[in-house]
């Protein structure tokens, strides 16, 4: 018989990628039909969301996974082994590889500014990114358990000391809510206000208090290890995080889980910003008239200062 004049069929990897960029490759390819592969419409979908998010791929759980991109939990497993992978752990370990090293995580963030398209204005980037952060507020919305809410706020308004702490740009939120309880209820500050350590602060902490902690991956250990101290000597942990596999969760008597997926080059805030807003507001709501003379007395003496409320 004479050689068959059909072009030769598409290819099949010899084996699953091990790198996020082998992954992304191997999708291109796929969307060229190089390879045997074929993905389902929605497969395709969920495969191009994971490969955007690397580091909320590593850290979640795959049911979180399955209701963040709107399928049934099996659509993963089913996926990772289209692509060649035994099963979803391992399939997911080539985005923990990719995010282990928290070094290159803010250039990783970066990168996505820098891919993207080269007729997107300045203006188009800067609605993206509004999107991006409305669907992180929404996302997380949605993941606010009630009762937990309730039960927290409740601390935060009642207990005897209230602390809160972060660590580099969470630092910042850990101040925010410090300023915004204060003026509502008296013994609330950062964990080392007064800059003599955190362990001499821990230990000013004793059974009943509440110490807010927040961060997300890459997670800062001394936060974590804040956490583990402040829960040994029998302190309240309310934990600001990003998911159910933050290691602050199991520390946790209460935890809120924040998406940050963005373009920004660091974790995004916007949506930790909101949620200490609406902690503070029920926490206000909760201290009622206690909570209104408190700001009086803090406006009577802003009056007597001259007026600076800077």
């Amino acid at each position: 018989m004479p050689p068959s004049s059909q072009a030769p069929g598409p290819a099949s990897p010899d084996s699953p990628p091990e790198t996020l960029e082998g992954l992304k490759q191997l999708l291109a390819a796929i969307d060229r039909r190089e390879v045997e592969i074929r993905l389902g419409a929605s497969s395709r979908r969920v495969l191009a969301v994971l490969i955007e998010s690397p580091q909320r791929t590593a850290v979640s759980s795959i049911s979180q996974l399955a209701e963040l991109t709107g399928v049934n939990a099996s659509t993963f497993s089913r996926l990772a082994q289209r692509l060649g992978y035994e099963g979803f752990s391992r399939f997911q370990d080539v985005f923990r590889q990719a995010v282990t090293d928290g070094e290159h995580f803010y250039s990783q963030q970066a990168s996505q500014l820098l891919a993207r398209d080269a007729d997107s204005s300045a203006m188009a980037q800067l609605a993206r990114l509004g999107r991006q952060e409305s669907a992180n507020i929404l996302s997380m919305l949605e993941r606010v358990d009630a009762a937990a809410f309730e039960a927290a706020t409740t601390l935060l308004a009642e207990a005897p000391r209230v602390r809160l702490h972060g660590m580099r740009q969470f630092n910042s939120l850990a101040l925010f809510m410090a300023y915004g309880l204060g003026m509502l209820r008296p013994d609330v500050a950062p964990l080392d206000a007064s800059r003599q350590g955190v362990a001499d602060a821990l230990a000013q902490l004793s059974a009943g208090d509440v110490l807010v902690v927040a961060s997300c991956f890459p997670y800062t250990p001394s936060v974590v290890a804040c956490a583990e101290v402040a829960v040994k000597r029998g302190v309240e942990v309310i934990a600001l995080t990003d998911s159910a596999s933050s290691p602050l969760e199991p520390l946790a008597r209460y935890s809120f889980h924040v998406p940050n997926h963005s373009l920004f080059y660091s974790n995004s805030m916007s949506a930790f910003m909101f949620l200490a807003e609406g902690l503070l507001s029920e926490v206000a709501s909760k201290l009622g008239d206690a909570g209104v003379a408190s700001l009086k007395q803090r406006e009577a003496i802003i009056t007597e200062l001259g007026g600076a409320r800077g």
